[in-house]
């Protein structure tokens, strides 16, 4: 019975099971279709509204699309109506215009008919005044005895003498009174631009002076059996006077440049205070850069107050290296500023070209820079310059013409000419001595510097030695003997000179190792 029981039970639970997973069968079944039908429904209302929507649209574009349609109508036709108008208006204006010119074809034409009659009328007078002419021409004759061209001539010769008379004496009244106003004319002109110009002229000096903080620095300064001394003439080529001054050395020589040098070199050295062979060799090289920096400078101040402007760098410096050359004693930089400023004021007054005028005055003692260097004058040195570093024409010429070697063929030519001379003749300007002098002294380190050998010359003592370098591989010590007697005897063929000159032949060979 237990058995039966149980197993109705179990029979029981399994059908309520299955009745249980039918019912949720046909729940969920009617839910799906339920959720199925509303999906549908959705979609088809979200068709009919998309099919609404895209018909609304359809229909505005549409209207849209007419409504521009119109508008593009509307406009081509107010074009058309304008151009209509515009061309109705030629029309108009053409029609008139025709109308116009037929009138005033109609005009013409009736002026020309005036004319015809009118030049007929002129051409009867012509004829009769001619007659008349003709006729009192022959009456002038019979009274008169002479033809018309006999009486031609003499009329003519007598206007003539007449004329002639009336202009010489014009022309004598006109060339009088120009030479008087070009005479009073040039006077102010040269008057004033000296006044506007006037400067210092400072002598040039062939020695230096260079203070000392006491006396034992002489000593130091000649060195171990003269040894520094040596050694810093050599190197500048100037003479150095200890014993003459107390707690001061004085530098002789006839270039300023090398003295320049060998003073700042050895104020250098004095200031150091370590004073030998080594030191004096790098000092006088340091010396040589800052002498040649205020060459730079000199040349770029003197454009700068001579108001030139766009020079070529090499002129610049060339123009600084005048500062230390003298002509006559006058200081060429200083001189060719003043000749600048010049020729500048005097063109101005004259009307001619200011510029050029400064520039060729500026740059027409140029070649003296180099003079020393090249052969020919300093004229011919500077033109050839000045075409190098591709000088203007006109600025070569003024210059070129300043000594009167060529003829000026323009008004600035003139007027550097002019400035150079009045530059020249101020008094105190020039020293002709001093000229002479350094020429001297020139042409004795150029004796020395033509023997084959030779290094560097230097002229000494104010030209009473001259103390030669030559090259120790070329030369040996018995050529050094050989050639000292050759320059004394070339000294004594080719120049002038009082007293006696001192040649001294340097053959010097040095060995330098470092230790490391």
């Amino acid at each position: 019975m237990n058995n039966i029981e149980t197993f109705v039970e179990i029979v029981k639970y399994v059908i309520i099971a299955c009745i249980a997973g039918a019912i949720g069968y046909l729940l969920r079944k009617t839910v799906a279709e339920a959720k199925i039908a509303s999906a549908e429904a959705e979609a088809k209302r979200i068709i009919s509204e998309a099919v609404k929507d895209a018909e609304t649209k359809k229909r505005e574009t549409l209207v849209e699309a007419k409504d521009e349609i119109y508008k593009m109508r509307s406009e081509l036709e107010r074009e058309s109506r304008e151009r209509r108008n515009e061309l109705q208006q030629l029309e108009r204006r053409l029609l008139q215009k025709e109308e116009s010119l037929d009138r005033k074809s109609e005009m013409l034409e009736r002026r020309e008919e005036s004319l015809n009659h009118s030049k007929k009328d002129v051409e009867k007078l012509r004829q009769e005044v001619t007659e008349m002419l003709e006729k009192q021409r022959m009456e002038l004759e019979r009274l008169s005895g002479l033809t018309a061209d006999e009486a031609k001539a003499i009329i003519l010769k007598q206007v003539e003498d007449d004329v002639r008379h009336e202009a010489a004496m014009m022309i004598k009244e006109i060339e009088a009174q120009a030479k008087e106003e070009a005479e009073k004319r040039a006077r102010n002109i040269i008057s004033l631009a000296i006044q506007r110009t006037a400067a210092d002229h400072v002598a040039e000096a062939t020695v230096s002076v260079v203070a000392l903080p006491n006396d034992e620095m002489k000593g130091r300064i000649i060195g171990r059996e003269g040894r520094n001394i040596r050694a810093l003439e050599t190197l500048t080529g100037i003479d150095l006077i200890i014993d003459d001054t107390p707690e001061a050395v004085i530098l002789s020589g006839f270039d300023p440049i090398r003295r320049e040098i060998a003073r700042i070199a050895l104020e250098k050295l004095i200031a150091d205070g370590r004073i030998h062979p080594a030191r004096i060799e790098e000092m006088v090289e340091k010396a040589r850069k800052e002498v040649d920096a205020a060459i730079r400078e000199a040349g770029e101040q003197a454009t700068f107050d001579a108001d030139v402007h766009g020079l070529h760098p090499e002129l610049v410096k060339m123009l600084g290296r005048l500062k230390y050359r003298t002509s006559y004693g006058q200081n060429v930089l200083k001189h060719s500023v003043e000749v600048a400023h010049l020729a500048g004021i005097m063109a101005v007054e004259l009307g001619a070209d200011a510029r050029v005028a400064r520039r060729a005055g500026l740059l027409h003692d140029i070649g003296k820079a180099i003079d020393h260097e090249m052969e020919g004058t300093h004229v011919e040195i500077g033109v050839e310059l000045l075409r190098k570093y591709k000088e203007h024409e006109d600025v070569i010429h003024a210059m070129a013409c300043h000594h009167g070697d060529i003829e000026p063929r323009t008004v600035e030519a003139v007027l550097v000419a002019a400035a150079d001379a009045i530059s020249a003749a101020r008094p105190g300007a020039r020293r002709e001595s001093l000229e002479t002098y350094i020429k001297r002294l020139q042409k004795l380190e150029e004796i020395a510097n033509g023997f084959e050998g030779v290094e560097k010359s230097y002229a000494i003592q104010a030209g009473r030695e001259i103390r030669i370098m030559v090259k120790p591989e070329r030369i040996d010590d018995l050529t050094c003997a050989k050639m000292a007697r050759d320059i004394v005897k070339r000294i004594e063929s080719e120049l002038e000179y009082p007293g006696q000159i001192k040649v001294t032949v340097i053959r010097e060979t040095r060995a330098v190792e470092y230790a490391k």
